[in-house]
């Protein structure tokens, strides 16, 4: 018997964060002649849309539980058992809404539109941030977007870009352009660069970082690099240097894969987190004395720009339908435009 709390979102599983309060989604009562099956599979059968891998990391971040117990993935659900899945967010159903947003949208036909995402914009409902996403706005946009997923969340979108990233996104119109763009991103094909300012400088003014990138363990909202590939997924960033300014540098990072805060996580590996980015450790002075007019001269750096200083810059593809190759760039927004300025003039 399953007694359903709303339509569970299947990213949810994925991202669900500590939270000191739990509310509880779905409750299944094991019926009394069930034979002995593993959690993971026996949920399979039960929620719909949801991965075996999604519902394998909700077991290990006991968002799922049996009987007010975590449980291991082998677990093998027995009869009467009590199944709960519980996340930090109150049910809700999955519907987006669409608002009327203003969208900085660069290019538009029939098959797909590509827009400058400003920073502090999150690109699909979340936690906390079920309104006033870039997919609200461009479901009242467009008002018959795709969606994805087997119809569960991201209507249009082929990939994202953190909340606090500004920069370049690509939407699909039809779902033949969704499978078409889709392809490019799995293939590694898309052309995507990203100007970061990092502290330091790095020894090499032009390398390659490969490392596996995965959840810590620690805090599930950081992302690690694993080297030696015992966790996460394969993940490889090419970086050039384009300048220096005494303790920070403006780096060009080009994706070939596309792995959650691949660059942040990346830069912060090779030993040079990005400017001002509070989760990996850039909002601290990592680079000088960090003691008088230069402590004051950062402090207000990071004023002007409160958010990681990264911008996805360029985006490159290949049209679903003309099969031209097509070039987009961008301006570096104002925040990024005095920082930079004002590394350029410190003494």
């Amino acid at each position: 018997m399953i007694e359903e709390r709303a339509v569970i979102d299947p990213n949810e599983l994925e991202t669900a964060e500590d939270s000191d309060e739990l509310y509880e989604h779905h409750r299944i009562v094991v019926d009394k002649r069930q034979a002995l099956l593993r959690v993971d599979k026996f949920l399979m059968d039960r929620l719909p849309n949801v991965t075996r891998n999604k519902l394998q990391n909700a077991i290990r971040t006991e968002s799922i539980q049996v009987n007010q117990k975590p449980v291991k993935v082998s677990y093998k659900v027995k009869p009467s058992d009590i199944i709960t899945i519980t996340l930090p967010e109150p049910p809700r159903d999955t519907d987006v809404v669409p608002e009327d947003i203003p969208l900085n949208i660069v290019y538009e036909d029939d098959e797909l539109l590509l827009v400058n995402k400003p920073a502090g914009m999150v690109v699909h409902p979340a936690y906390n941030n079920w309104t006033g996403t870039l997919v609200n706005g461009l479901t009242y946009h467009l008002q018959n977007l795709p969606t994805t997923r087997n119809g569960a969340g991201r209507p249009g979108l082929v990939h994202r870009i953190d909340k606090d990233t500004s920069g370049l996104l690509v939407i699909a119109k039809t779902e033949y352009s969704m499978a078409y763009l889709a392809k490019q991103f799995y293939d590694h094909t898309i052309e995507r660069t990203y100007y970061a300012l990092v502290w330091g400088v790095p020894k090499e003014s032009t390398g390659t970082i490969v490392g596996h990138v995965g959840r810590s363990p620690k805090d599930r909202r950081v992302m690690t690099v694993y080297p030696n590939g015992e966790y996460g997924k394969h993940a490889v960033t090419h970086y050039k240097v384009l300048k220096t300014f005494t303790y920070v540098s403006l780096i060009q990072c080009n994706l070939e894969t596309g792995r959650t805060h691949q660059i942040r996580a990346h830069m912060k590996y090779l030993g040079h987190p990005l400017f001002s980015d509070a989760t990996y450790g850039g909002d601290k002075i990592l680079f000088g004395t960090p003691n008088g007019s230069y402590k004051a001269f950062v402090e207000n750096a990071f004023k002007l720009m409160p958010r990681q200083a990264l911008h996805a810059k360029s985006l490159g593809f290949v049209h679903p339908l003309t099969k031209e190759f097509m070039q987009f760039d961008s301006a570096l927004p104002e925040d990024f435009s005095l920082v930079l300025e004002k590394w350029a003039h410190y003494e």
